[in-house]
C-alpha cells in the first residue's frame, strides 16, 4: 500500500503494470523454513537497517491507503509470504525490460536479492523463477526478479545493460521498496549467471554490491564456443550457436573480436569487484572450468572466490534444487549482506 506521495514518486520512477498470471502462484502456502533457512532469515531480519539509516531513494510510507488502478497490488497481501507485495515495474521502454518486485510496506530497509534467469540468451522468462523469488521474500529480502532483452531482441551489451538499468532503478527508488540500496546480491542461472558475473566485474565493482551467485554460471562465451566446435552433446553445440547469436551472429574473430572480448568476464577482473560463489555439477554441459577462469582472475587482484562442484550433471535450476544446494547458497549470502 502507498501514499499519493509514494505513488506519484512511482509514476515518474517507472510504469508499475497490472499483475499477469506470473503471480498466478503466490498465493501457494510456503512451506516451513529449515534449520539453516531459519538462521539465514534470522540473520537477514537482524542486518534490516531502520529507514532512517538508508541512503538515497524516496521517503518511506507513512499510510496505507488502497492501491489505485495505475498501481495496483499483484497478489492479495494476506496470501503472500508476511504480508509480502509483488510489483511488476519497468525500468525501460522494451517490453522485456522489466522486473518483479517483492517487498514489504514497512519502515526498515532490506538486504536485496537481484535475480537473473538462464536460456541460452534466447529465452525464458522471469516467471521461472517465482519460486525461488518466494524463498528469498520468505528469508527476509526485497527481491527483484528481472526480465532482459534477449539475444533475438538485441545484441550484447543490451543483455548486461538492462541488467545494470534495473539495478540502478531500484537502488535510485529504492524507499518505495523497503530496500537498502547499499546492501544486495545479484544471483544468476546459467545465461543468466554470465550476465551476474558480468555485473560484478563491470568497471571498478558496482556501488552496493556486496556478492555475485552463478548458478551454472556460462562465465565465458568463449569457452563454450570453443567446447562446442566438435563435440556430440548438444546441448554444447546449441550454446555455442547461442554464443555467436548473442555476439549478433558473428564468431570470434576480425571485426568481432572486440565484442567477445567484452564477453569475456574474466576480462574485466579488477581489485573493487565483489565476491563470486559459482556452482556447477561436475559433468554438465557448463563445467567449472568457466568459473575457474575467473576465480584466477580475481584472486590475482584480491577478490575472494568460491567454486563449488556437485555430483551429475543437472544445470542451472535444477542443480539449485539438488538436496543442500539452496541452503549453501543462501547461507553464503547472508554472510555477505551486512
Amino acid at each position: 500500500m502507498r501514499t499519493a506521495a509514494t505513488v506519484s514518486a512511482l509514476a515518474l520512477a517507472a510504469l508499475v503494470l497490472a499483475p499477469s498470471g506470473v503471480h498466478a502462484d503466490v498465493a501457494a502456502v510456503p512451506t516451513a523454513p529449515s534449520a539453516g533457512t531459519a538462521a539465514t532469515a534470522a540473520a537477514v531480519a537482524a542486518n534490516a537497517a531502520p529507514a532512517s539509516t538508508a541512503t538515497g531513494g524516496t521517503p518511506s510510507r507513512k499510510a496505507e491507503p488502497t492501491p489505485s488502478a495505475s498501481t495496483p497490488a499483484s497478489a492479495d497481501p494476506d496470501a503472500l509470504v508476511q504480508g509480502t507485495i509483488v510489483d511488476t515495474v519497468a525500468y525501460g521502454r522494451h517490453a522485456r525490460q522489466r522486473m518483479d518486485v517483492w517487498h514489504q510496506a514497512d519502515e526498515l530497509r532490506r538486504p536485496g536479492v537481484f535475480l537473473i534467469h538462464g536460456g541460452w540468451w534466447s529465452s525464458g522468462d522471469k516467471k521461472y523463477m517465482t519460486e525461488i523469488s518466494r524463498s528469498y521474500a520468505e528469508l527476509g529480502y526485497t527481491v527483484f526478479n528481472i526480465n532482459y532483452r534477449l539475444s533475438t531482441d538485441a545484441a550484447w551489451p543490451a543483455q548486461r545493460v538492462d541488467t545494470l538499468d534495473a539495478i540502478a532503478t531500484a537502488r535510485r527508488h529504492a524507499a518505495l521498496w523497503s530496500f537498502d540500496p547499499n546492501n544486495y546480491v545479484v544471483v544468476g542461472f546459467s545465461a543468466g549467471g554470465h550476465l551476474a558475473t558480468a555485473v560484478g566485474t563491470y568497471k571498478n565493482g558496482l556501488p552496493g554490491l556486496k556478492g555475485v551467485v552463478g548458478i551454472s554460471p556460462v562465465v565465458s562465451p568463449l569457452t563454450a564456443y570453443l567446447d562446442g566446435t566438435e563435440t556430440l552433446d548438444l546441448n554444447k553445440r546449441k550454446l555455442r550457436e547461442s554464443a555467436i547469436r548473442l555476439a549478433g551472429g558473428c564468431e570470434p574473430s576480425g571485426k568481432c573480436a572486440r565484442i567477445w572480448q567484452s564477453m569475456e568476464v574474466p576480462e574485466h577482473a579488477s581489485r573493487g569487484d565483489a565476491p563470486v560463489l559459482s556452482v556447477h555439477s561436475a559433468d554438465e554441459f557448463v563445467p567449472s572450468s568457466h568459473s575457474n577462469q575467473l576465480r584466477d582472475r580475481l584472486r590475482q587482484v584480491g577478490v575472494e572466490v568460491t567454486v563449488l562442484t556437485e555430483v551429475g550433471i543437472n544445470h542451472s535450476a535444477p542443480l539449485y534444487r539438488l538436496p543442500g544446494v539452496a541452503e549453501r547458497v543462501q547461507e553464503w549470502i547472508a554472510g555477505k549482506v551486512f
